[in-house]
């Protein structure tokens, strides 16, 4: 036959803007999906790692002999067995593999046993002997920088000015607020897990849970002192991340526990070895100023944010630099003032999570603009249509927002739909539900209104691009085609999104996604709202060097079409360190939200009666999916809003299971009315827009305002709690 390339481009089902099924859906639905916890090895061995009970101490000693004469025990692993650098980080190379002399927070790793059972290897690690020099660990964000220095150069990670306009200007209406959001875990289902195989050369395989395998590898090969390529990752599966596999947690430990063995090794976490295992969401403390004149139009915006990184750098800088340059949130102002702080403290090492810094100012500025609004006596939404971003608005960065940024329309669109009817009187519906606390009596309701920016993909100056290999060959007579990536599907449905780009393309419906691993060219993180955008537009690029070879040959036989290429956005630039002003980012994300509420006053119970969406994607490649990120960043912001919070004392965690800390389940999402617009973005593939993260930043926001509509209260703090409620 001959190939054309109209025939190669012809519409096959499946394509962009459809909503294929996915082909891991079925296998998860069953139950039967092999996710990384269910990876076996006849020959294998089990991990285990002894972490601090102290947040803040000195290691006097470490005595490991009575662990390794429990029977059934390979190997006990201190610092002195890293044989490359103990040091791994992903901006800064801060943290210990293994802790040598001092501990900085609580759950840090100390030691490694290697056992033929995970029970055995539970035994030995309780018989190692560690003493300690406690030391009054710093907890307090905002007099961190001044408190003892917990690292060489202090506890200053990062600090982000921006200066724009006028910096002593006045307003006629003045609000100014403290604000406070408090440690969100990611929460994921599937825990930390992984399986670490050593080869006869010295080299290890290691088939892991992770969001970044390329980033993985490197800081294994360094700890390992091995050379990059003989340490080769597979990615596994994954029960979700939202950021939290983005660092390492068990990757190098089990690598060095194979190596030494000379067996493979399974390491899994348990849910409290979880929370300890991955980083959180930043806390922080966030002080504004809002100034307008008499008709609601802002004048200045100033703001001093504290964010608590805890005892690791991890992405601190890049999530300070998220919360500085989109401090003053959609909206146009002319002078700016702010000053984010990113610290060290002995709290738990905080770093990537669904709206990655945008989320902690996105709270306080719209609690600001709820105030100004109430100052005014304007309604919320008419005080944000005001003031809202356009595309050509200015940001307070310097940079001019070049392709659509419909923040009114997305308000009006919330605002206009149908609000739910009156409170119920089926108690399933009220706040408490089956548990019977009320029938109506004390409950009011209140609807509150949010909206958000994000941006989306790497920023200030990173090389973010991503490597896609196309591969067309015939099969049984017609052509197919197989994609290979680095990229991570952590559950978001990347793998269904890389066929749709192949079909559309290419013109054929038989597509395959090979195994995701480091034979193949970096394709960068699985977060920052990136793969489709990154990713697809590598994917696509591939298939176009395809389809320029495929095109008018006659039947290619056995002859396989093979191409691979890298594929890069357009390149952003680093922030000036004291104005503050540069194209730091790539695209710009908005997502609104109405939140309505019903709250038992007399209890302080809370339920979201209705969760409303408007959001700009761009192009919808895959409609269902869309809905999907939605609803899910939707769902998380909710849970900061009214009950997820990891709560620390001294710097310890309080509440490390899912039986004390809370994440929102089907009975607690209301019903959700969403507008996808598509305003395609001129700059990206298909026109994208990211879309998983925005409907985090604008759904928290929403519904506290929602509450403090029913109930009066300021309520400056997330979660709400029912104390903050009843005023016990």
């Amino acid at each position: 036959m001959t190939l054309t390339p109209a025939e190669l481009t012809s519409a096959v089902s499946g394509g962009i803007g459809t909503s294929p099924q996915r082909p891991d859906g079925n296998l998860k639905v069953r139950g039967e999906f092999a996710y990384a916890s269910d990876l076996w090895h006849e020959d294998m061995i089990w991990g285990a790692t002894l972490r601090s009970p102290h947040p803040y101490a000195r290691i006097t000693s470490v005595d490991i002999t009575e662990a390794l004469k429990v029977p059934g025990v390979y190997a006990v692993l201190t610092a002195d067995d890293v044989p490359g650098r103990n040091l791994y980080g992903l901006e800064h190379k801060d943290q210990p593999v293994l802790a040598v002399d001092v501990v900085r927070y609580q759950g840090e790793p100390i030691a490694l046993v290697g056992a033929d059972h995970p029970e055995t290897a539970l035994r030995a690690m309780k018989k190692i002997v560690v003493t300690y020099d406690v030391l009054e660990p710093v907890v307090d964000m905002e007099t961190a920088v001044d408190d003892t220095p917990l690292h060489p150069g202090g506890n200053l990670v990062r600090h982000v000015p921006i200066r724009r306009g006028s910096q002593d200007v006045t307003a006629e209406v003045v609000v100014t607020g403290r604000y406070e959001v408090g440690m969100q875990d990611q929460a994921f289902l599937g825990p930390e897990s992984g399986l670490a195989v050593p080869a006869e050369d010295g080299s290890v395989d290691l088939y892991i849970a992770t969001q970044w395998l390329h980033v993985d590898r490197d800081q294994i090969a360094a700890a390992l002192g091995l050379p990059q390529e003989q340490v080769r990752l597979t990615l596994s599966g994954v029960g979700g991340a939202f950021g939290g596999r983005e660092d390492l947690s068990m990757q190098v430990h089990a690598c060095l526990l194979a190596l030494r063995t000379g067996k493979p090794v399974k390491m899994v976490y348990n849910r409290e070895e979880s929370f300890y295992g991955h980083v959180h969401r930043h806390p922080a403390v966030l002080y504004y100023e809002h100034g307008a004149d008499h008709t609601g139009k802002l004048v200045y915006v100033r703001t001093r944010m504290y964010l608590d990184g805890g005892a690791y750098a991890s992405s601190t800088p890049a999530v300070v630099a998220n919360a500085a340059t989109l401090g003053v949130g959609p909206y146009e102002v002319d002078n700016v003032t702010v000053d984010a702080y990113g610290v060290y403290t002995n709290n738990p090492p905080c770093g990537a999570m669904r709206g990655f810094g945008a989320v902690q100012a996105g709270f306080a500025y719209e609690s600001q603009m709820d105030k100004l609004a109430e100052a005014l006596g304007m309604s919320p939404v008419d005080v944000r249509v005001r003031n809202a971003m356009t595309e050509g608005s200015v940001m307070p960065t310097g940079q001019v927002v070049d392709s659509a940024a419909p923040v009114a329309q997305l308000l009006k669109l919330v605002q206009d739909k149908p609000l739910p009817a009156g409170t119920s009187s089926d108690i399933r519906e009220l706040p408490g539900g089956v548990s019977n606390t009320t029938h109506g009596e004390g409950v009011v309701r209140g609807v509150g209104y949010a909206v958000g920016i994000k941006n989306i993909c790497f920023s200030e100056g990173y090389d973010d691009y991503s490597t896609a290999r196309v591969r067309v060959s015939m099969v049984n007579g017609s052509l197919a085609a197989a994609v290979h990536t680095a990229a991570c599907e952590v559950g978001q449905g990347l793998v269904t999104i890389m066929q749709q780009i192949v079909r559309t393309e290419l013109g054929i419906e038989r597509v395959t996604v090979l195994p995701m691993d480091t034979t193949i060219g970096n394709g960068g993180s699985t977060s920052a709202s990136r793969q489709t955008y990154v990713t697809g537009g590598a994917v696509k690029a591939a298939c176009a060097l395809v389809r320029d070879k495929l095109a008018g040959r006659t039947d290619i036989g056995d002859e396989v079409i093979d191409e691979t290429t890298e594929w890069r956005h357009r390149a952003t630039e680093a922030i000036d360190p004291v104005t503050g002003q540069g194209n730091a980012h790539v695209q710009y994300g908005f997502a609104a939200h109405r939140a309505v509420v019903d709250v038992d006053v007399d209890l302080g119970l809370v339920r979201v009666v209705a969760l409303d969406c408007a959001q700009d994607v761009g192009k919808a490649l895959n409609p269902q999916a869309v809905v999907g990120q939605i609803q899910g960043g939707s769902a998380q912001g909710l849970g900061l809003a009214v009950m997820e919070e990891i709560q620390t004392s001294g710097g310890k965690v309080r509440n490390p299971s899912f039986t004390d800390y809370l994440i929102p389940t089907v009975l607690d999402m209301p019903p959700m009315s969403i507008d996808v617009l598509e305003l395609a973005d001129p700059h990206a593939p298909y026109g994208v827009r990211g879309v998983g993260e925005p409907p985090t930043i604008s759904s928290t926001p929403a519904i506290v305002a929602a509450i403090r509509a029913a109930t009066g209260l300021a309520l400056t703090r997330v979660p709400v709690r029912p104390e903050h409620l009843t005023g016990t």
